[in-house]
């Protein structure tokens, strides 16, 4: 987000506050057998606890208490039977995305934060138009801050072909005066293909996807490097919820019906995944935060947190000190190269209280961070759109994946290892020494960091 939207929506709104979230002094109800549905409805208590017996792990103990509060907390349940494919990048993303369109029959739903005119938006953009050629419904939401450079004729296009295009929250305020909310944005990236394919993370349509990450791209040292990010795709009945939320994102614009369509398949089980779909949006229950301060808070082994924008709350940070404090491995990449000068500095301004805690505190180098990605005791894993900043947490609709279980925690791990050999770690001694000036730019990035 740029320091222009940021001062709008500090002149326009009062401050937003995220929910106090001491489980200490207030005790959930976590169920003792958290709840477990699948493609055909709720399992019952005995099959639930021997199947999340069996899939999350040698750490099952902690992590089925961990689920019954995230439940408790979210409102949100497990959904068991799926099959989740971790996707590195742009190149691995897009691949999978396009072909997964080019196989749809009845609908295809896309949310996204940036769609841009450019070479990658453009061959996109003509896949879409074909399949609507052919039948295929497509309907996109787009936001109108994340596409304000691109052209309104790009739109106009896939419109015209037949596409449903919803823009939201559009810049001019004539538009909606009595609704007009310039701060609240569409953060999501989402795709769901016959309400049969979905996928979820931080990819956007943009060419700066074109490439993989330095350390990624097969042609090291002759192609440009793409941004570093992470997408999943998922298969089985989580779909439905990653389908409900895109259509009743569209319910909430009140900008027309969608045509009907089989939205909702039968889903049968796909693969042995059980996890939790997470949405964030301005005056809800802050699903996401909640979920990222239980699972911090209650890590007893390692805390491993790719972030591309790292401004955290009170909350988080004292969930992640103390975490430190208390012996858990508590690492954290972050980038070297970002594509925000205000969110740098207001990230750095955080460095030395992490690295006084304990806290590993690493820089990619290379390419700019985009993934918003995290591995608890390598057993609790989170994909999505979702930075760890207060934006994210209150002000942007956003979607995040928890997947239970040892065996994507491993994947995960193996990630954030890859990740962590191209990256620089800050030690405390050195970072005492960085300029005068840089200290500065941080105090004043610090103040600005509730808007950024």
């Amino acid at each position: 987000m740029n320091l222009s939207l940021a001062l709008v929506g500090l002149l326009a709104l009062g401050c937003a506050r995220l929910p106090e979230v001491n489980y200490l002094k207030v005790p959930l109800n976590a169920p003792a057998t958290p709840r477990v549905i699948d493609g055909q409805g709720t399992l019952s208590h005995g099959d639930a606890s021997s199947l999340l017996t069996k899939r999350l792990g040698h750490s099952k103990v902690d992590a089925k208490m961990l689920a019954g509060l995230e439940e408790a907390a979210t409102g949100r349940p497990l959904i068991a039977g799926n099959k989740v494919t971790l996707l590195f990048d742009g190149p691995k993303t897009i691949s999978a995305m396009t072909a997964a369109v080019s196989r749809a029959k009845d609908s295809i739903n896309l949310e996204t934060f940036l769609f841009d005119q450019d070479p990658l938006g453009m061959k996109f953009a003509e896949l879409l138009i074909a399949k609507q050629k052919e039948g295929v419904q497509v309907s996109i939401i787009y936001d109108c801050v994340g596409t304000l450079g691109t052209p309104q004729a790009f739109f106009d296009r896939m419109q015209e072909a037949g596409i449903r295009l919803l823009p939201f929250q559009p810049v001019n305020p004539l538009h909606r005066p009595w609704r007009w909310r310039i701060n609240n944005r569409d953060h999501r990236k989402i795709l769901v293909v016959d309400g049969k394919v979905a996928f979820a993370g931080g990819v956007n349509i943009t060419a700066v996807y074109s490439h993989g990450s330095l350390f990624r791209s097969p042609s090291k040292g002759t192609a440009p490097a793409g941004w570093r990010d992470t997408h999943i795709q998922i298969e089985g009945p989580a779909v439905a919820a990653l389908q409900w939320m895109f259509l009743d994102n569209w319910a909430s614009q009140k900008e027309g019906d969608l045509p009907e369509k089989d939205y909702f398949p039968a889903l049968p089980p796909a693969g042995d995944k059980v996890l939790r779909v997470l949405r964030s949006q301005p005056g809800s229950n802050h699903e996401i935060f909640k979920a990222y301060f239980l699972a911090i808070q209650g890590a007893t082994k390692s805390i491993h947190i790719t972030a591309a924008y790292f401004v955290p709350d009170v909350q988080i940070m004292k969930a992640l000190l103390d975490a430190a404090k208390r012996g858990v491995d508590v690492e954290i990449i972050l980038p070297k190269v970002s594509d925000s000068w205000l969110t740098t500095h207001a990230r750095c301004s955080f460095y030395t209280q992490m690295l006084e805690a304990g806290i590993k505190v690493h820089e990619l180098r290379g390419s700019v961070l985009h993934a918003k990605t995290a591995v608890i005791d390598g057993s609790w894993s989170t994909v999505g759109s979702t930075n760890m900043d207060m934006r994210s947490f209150l002000h942007n609709k956003e979607v995040n994946v928890v997947v239970m279980g040892d065996g994507f925690g491993q994947e995960m791990e193996a990630a954030f290892g890859e990740d962590l050999k191209d990256s620089n770690e800050i030690t405390l001694a050195r970072w005492k020494h960085r300029p005068v000036g840089q200290r500065l730019a941080e105090w004043f990035a610090r103040l600005l960091a509730y808007w950024l």
